[in-house]
């Protein structure tokens, strides 16, 4: 059997602790048979069983080159090769880095929809993110009413008709990003916490009595990767310091793409 040499990620200087590290790949842009090679041999034996499963090979590609994203990302930040990174899930299936002895506490969230793919690094704190295609078909306000919050059905309501699938996906990957952080999917109701969004501010959450939580804990960003994807980032936050997202194109063992900032407002 022939093997694919794997090299070594360029080194990063981790997430400082106001700052959440945001790695962009386009899945579909990604057809060179030597980088998609290479991306088999770093998936691990359950990972690979999983890649198998999908039946189209559209979703096999998107799931291929997104993991490949989180390992080669991984180790970036530190000395271990990417195929050899190792995972453990919670009660609701959220990876977590396995903790080994003098690498530092990487946290990281995985993100993937047609066209796009994200993978969110931070230092020892809860991050969430999610991006969508916001151009796929399918209703919007109606899907609102029946899983959002009060707040949040009544400011869609309030919108101009063009307006609305827009807002839509604001809420829609805020709340998503919020439960990723949290680790508990969707055993959070979506109708029990609501955003607010104004123009010029940061978005910020509000709880139902019946939910367990305060808003002061978490800081979130919005990120538009373009004209079709919004995505958000959650992340819990620590000392009262402002969030920082450092965005970055990339091409798993390829070639980097410019960076760009969005900081909570």
């Amino acid at each position: 059997m022939t093997t694919t040499p794997i090299p070594p990620a360029e080194s990063f200087p981790v997430p400082r602790p106001d700052e959440v590290h945001l790695w962009v790949v386009e899945p579909e842009a990604v057809t060179e048979p030597r980088l998609l090679a290479a991306y088999l041999a770093l998936l691990g034996t359950d990972e690979r069983e999983r890649h198998q499963r999908f039946r189209f090979e559209k979703h096999r590609h998107q799931f291929l080159v997104s993991h490949a994203l989180v390992r080669v990302t991984l180790s970036r930040y530190a000395p271990v090769p990417a195929q050899d990174w190792r995972f453990s899930t919670n009660a609701y299936g959220r990876p977590e880095v396995l903790a080994r002895e003098g690498l530092p506490p990487l946290r990281f969230n995985l993100s993937h929809t047609d066209g796009m793919a994200v993978c969110a690094v931070a230092l020892g704190v809860d991050v969430g993110a999610d991006v969508e295609h916001a151009g796929r078909p399918g209703q919007t306000v109606e899907l609102a009413e029946s899983f959002f919050a009060p707040p949040e059905v009544r400011a869609l309501r309030a919108l101009p008709a063009e307006r609305q699938r827009e807002r839509f996906f604001d809420y829609w990957t805020l709340k998503e990003s919020y439960i990723k952080a949290r680790g508990a999917g969707l055993s959070l109701p979506l109708d029990q916490f609501a955003f607010h969004l104004e123009p010029g501010r940061s978005p910020s959450i509000s709880f139902d009595p019946r939910m367990e939580d305060s808003p002061e804990a978490w800081q979130f960003v919005q990120v538009r990767l373009g004209a079709e994807h919004p995505a958000a980032v959650a992340v819990r936050r620590t000392r009262g310091l402002a969030l920082t997202v450092r965005c970055q194109r990339t091409v798993p063992l390829g070639d980097d793409g410019p960076a760009w900032f969005v900081r909570a407002g």
